[in-house]
């Protein structure tokens, strides 16, 4: 699938701990992992962000070995679930953690990273163009996941390379895990083109990533909105980044002020500010905003990138034709995944979504044909009548009230405000009354300690469910 030998001895990985890899190596390295699995199987590959997690991840695709990308260091319980559910026939995880495998045998080890057969004796029937799994969600223990083929793969990573204008000369450094469908496509989209990816799994709030970026002499990093929140915060406008060509951003919407900010500070220090739209269930990417529309169609998600297309459609199903009015967003293309397993068996299963995808996102084009996200579809609730959107919500908070910590949840005529901070809760009534022209008691702000995420910063909503149960008759939050 990758055709990397013509990179020959450029950098392809190098990571906080000193590994580096050439793509010369990369391939040599990937002919002696295949033949120690020797056979078209299934396996789990515990992620990092080193040399050995991304060896192994491009390896597998080379040779038609199935990977499913899983947390290195996700619950050991939610861990145990998956390996019952799928049976594997090999984990590719760090060395150190072979020892907490009780029921397996390590065969082969480079880079960090150990091969161990388990066993499992199961032989699943594979769809031929199975190339990988994905979970939804980041590092959860769900069964559930995205099936991606090769071809969903190369063809969304030719089309961010072709919008981004990537080439060899780049060096991207990693911000979020590579188990996560956007920090996989910047891999992705990066070797494609034979540059060099520079892996830590150091958060930004660490000075240790800094000092490794800078070392690296890094073009380019992406970001979910919460990054983009820290960045704020860590006074980045200040920083001094001299070799930084660009910046990315997905996985949620951003504010309207922070996507501004962040667009006038590129624009001023000569750099690319370039937000983009995207779901597993499409590889990676559907859409991004030109950057050098980026303040000018600030909060906007952009236009569908080189070979996609966005429609949107009414209640009825219908195509909406008239900008400014609110549509279900549908996407057609080729990284339309084949559809989602839920076990081994459906492993078999061909392409059930033949290249369409209703996002479940609401969304509005302009006059120009620029699409802006307004909310999710499960994302609403009925009070005393009125439909409100709680992504709207949480946008006015955070322009309100500066980023504030927060996010929104319920049940009909009941809104509930989650924040970490104590004693505005009157003010955030009050604003909230004004702005939606309801009556305050159709709001109840509760301070909890934080606001849940998960490990690529999005607000993990079904864990708030747990503050608002609802009594049938009453309507009220206990």
């Amino acid at each position: 699938m990758w055709d990397f030998i013509q990179y020959g001895e450029r950098i392809a990985l190098c990571d906080a701990q000193g590994r580096r890899m050439s793509y010369r190596q990369l391939v040599e390295e990937g002919e002696v992992l295949s033949q120690k699995i020797g056979k078209r199987c299934l396996v789990f590959s515990m992620c990092t962000n080193q040399v050995g997690s991304v060896l192994g991840y491009l390896s597998f695709l080379n040779h038609r070995i199935v990977p499913v990308l899983l947390n290195a260091h996700m619950d050991v319980e939610l861990f145990q679930r998956l390996l019952d559910i799928y049976q594997p026939s090999f984990l590719w995880l760090p060395s150190e953690q072979v020892r907490k495998i009780t029921d397996g045998q390590a065969v082969y080890e480079t880079y960090g990273y150990a091969l161990v057969k388990t066993e499992y004796q199961i032989e699943y029937t594979l769809f031929e163009e199975l190339g990988l799994l994905l979970t939804t969600s980041g590092s959860t223990g769900s069964p559930k996941f995205v099936r991606q083929s090769y071809y969903n793969i190369l063809s969304n990573a030719n089309a961010i390379a072709k919008y981004l204008e990537l080439d060899e000369t780049e060096r991207p450094i990693t911000t979020l895990p590579m188990n996560y469908t956007y920090g996989l496509s910047i891999i992705n989209s990066h070797v494609l083109v034979g540059a060099a990816v520079f892996l830590t799994d150091a958060s930004l709030m660490q000075k240790e990533f800094w000092e490794f970026a800078k070392e690296a002499k890094a073009t380019s990093f992406g970001g979910v909105p919460y990054t983009y929140e820290m960045l704020e915060k860590l006074r980045f406008f200040r920083m001094d980044l001299p070799d930084l060509r660009y910046m990315t951003q997905a996985g949620g919407k951003l504010s309207p002020g922070l996507h501004k900010k962040f667009a006038e500070y590129a624009l001023e220090k000569g750099k690319k500010f370039i937000v983009m739209y995207g779901q597993c269930e499409a590889t990676a990417r559907m859409g991004y905003l030109p950057y050098d529309k980026s303040l000018e169609k600030y909060g906007s998600m952009g236009i569908a990138i080189p070979g996609g297309k966005f429609t949107l459609l009414d209640v009825d199903g219908k195509p909406v034709t008239e900008p400014y009015v609110t549509g279900e967003l549908l996407y057609e293309g080729d990284n339309v995944t084949l559809g989602y397993a839920e076990c081994g068996e459906d492993l078999s299963k061909g392409d059930e979504r033949k290249g369409r995808l209703l996002t479940g996102d609401m969304a509005q084009f302009d006059k120009d044909g620029y699409y802006y996200i307004v909310g999710r579809k499960k994302r609403f609730l009925k009070v005393y009548g009125n439909r409100v959107n709680l992504d709207e919500i949480d946008t006015m908070l955070k322009m309100q009230f500066g980023n504030i910590e927060c996010a929104s949840g319920g049940v009909d005529d009941c809104v509930c405000i989650f924040v970490t901070e104590s004693g505005k809760e009157e003010e955030l009534l009050s604003f909230l009354a004004e702005k939606t022209k309801l009556n305050k008691v159709a709001f109840k702000v509760v301070q909890i300690a934080e606001i849940p995420k998960n490990d690529a910063g999005k607000v993990q909503y079904k864990e708030l469910e747990k503050y608002y149960k609802i009594a049938e008759d009453s309507k009220q939050v206990k």
